[in-house]
């Protein structure tokens, strides 16, 4: 339960964490309405999980409204049920926050474990709120991985190649796949589409390259593109991206990369992550290219 006005800004009104912790206030005052309650602390909480509460006096208030009045999430117990397949996990949970974290190594992993199922006992619903996240860590050759999530995934990001070609009516852009091989000397444009369901901070895009690719631009700085402000740094293998802000949307962005070397290549993937919300992350497929001598 929140209120769509509360975009944050410059002035002393735009205030959305302050304003939330007020109205939680507010309600209480009314009266013992546990179900707004309950909705108006879930999304101070769940606005936690991608953003930075970004002074002392926001932290203070929000932390105020969370534990003072209203049921006490911390005191409650939780009978959350995790079942993988056949197998069931135990949850404990660290005292007061509740955290846990289970990692099962390879040899304890099989397909069935795709199947998740998460139930909460009928006593405890209405209660504390839960949520969690699962990934899946493994290692494969580059131009073999497939591309993450689903199109419904909260955080995704896809990659094309492009080469530039000059022609009468000026540059244009050839796929690589209708142009066939690259050769040397050939300008490439990296094109990459960001899309993101909702509001999100502090994001990182890591865009890799391969060996035959060097980029144009090899100064790192901040820039503008696409609506959005970001710093853009180049490494020896990959191009990365960091966005303080990512505001819901889709964003694109593009740089150009020169071919100065023959051979067959992988051109790596393109990875997005919410740093401090590991759950919002997404990589394209794994792409390579072949390069002839120049032309």
């Amino acid at each position: 339960m929140y209120w769509k006005g509360m975009e944050g800004g410059y002035y002393w009104y735009q205030a959305p964490v302050e304003t939330e912790a007020l109205m939680i206030e507010a309600f209480r005052e009314i009266g013992p309405d546990t179900a707004a309650d309950r909705q108006l602390k879930t999304w101070l909480l769940r606005q936690k999980q991608t953003h930075n509460w970004v002074s002392t006096k926001a932290t203070a208030d929000a932390v105020y409204a969370l534990l003072m009045g209203g049921s006490n999430w911390l005191d409650q117990p939780r009978e959350v049920k995790v079942q993988l397949g056949d197998k069931v996990v135990e949850m404990g949970g660290e005292a007061g926050t509740g955290y846990d974290k289970k990692i099962f190594d390879a040899p304890f992993i099989d397909s069935s474990m795709g199947h998740i199922k998460v139930s909460m006992s009928s006593a405890k619903r209405g209660g504390s709120p839960a949520w969690g996240a699962v990934y899946w860590q493994y290692f494969d050759q580059l131009d073999r991985i497939t591309p993450a999530g689903g199109v419904r995934a909260p955080l995704r990001v896809e990659k094309r190649l492009y080469v530039q070609r000059i022609t009468d009516r000026g540059p244009v852009l050839d796929t690589i796949a209708e142009n066939g091989t690259l050769h040397v000397g050939d300008r490439v444009v990296v094109r990459i589409v960001l899309r993101a369901d909702r509001d999100l901070e502090y994001v990182h895009l890591k865009d890799m390259r391969g060996a035959c690719l060097e980029p144009v631009n090899v100064l790192s700085g901040y820039r503008w593109q696409g609506g959005v402000g970001y710093y853009e740094s180049t490494k020896d293998v990959s191009t990365e991206f960091f966005f303080s802000s990512v505001p819901r949307g889709t964003y694109v962005f593009e740089y150009p990369l020169v071919v100065e070397q023959t051979g067959e290549f992988s051109n790596g993937v393109a990875s997005v992550e919410c740093l401090y919300a590991p759950e919002f992350a997404f990589h394209t497929e794994g792409i390579r290219v072949s390069v002839e001598g120049g032309q």
